[in-house]
């Protein structure tokens, strides 16, 4: 892992209430964190993201995790380094917003 997502997990989504999974392979992707009852997947980019490889990557990448009905959720590094409060916060607004909409079907 990242430092990065050494941090996340360690600092926030290891003793999360809900269960997150670490490098969780799907459909032959490995994504960073996977939460099975919210249906969503976080992603951790670097640098290399930004490149048109990394791009192009990403996007067909997400398009097959959205086709399991996984939503992808993307981080610059950047954010869990200097606003590591605000990125939990929004990890944690999409989960709960997921499990009740989950629920209440």
């Amino acid at each position: 892992m990242t430092p990065e997502e050494r941090h996340l997990w360690y600092d926030f989504l290891k003793d999360y209430p809900v269960r997150f999974l670490r490098q969780k392979v799907i459909d032959g992707y490995i994504v960073d964190f996977y939460c099975a009852s919210a249906k969503i997947a976080i992603e951790l980019d670097g640098s290399q993201h930004y490149t048109q490889a990394g791009v192009e990557y990403d996007e067909e990448r997400d398009k097959l995790l959205r086709a399991w009905g996984i939503e992808v959720i993307r981080f610059p590094n950047g954010a869990v380094r200097d606003q590591f409060a605000d990125t939990c916060g929004y990890i944690d607004q999409i989960v709960t917003s997921k499990i009740k909409s989950t629920n209440r079907k």
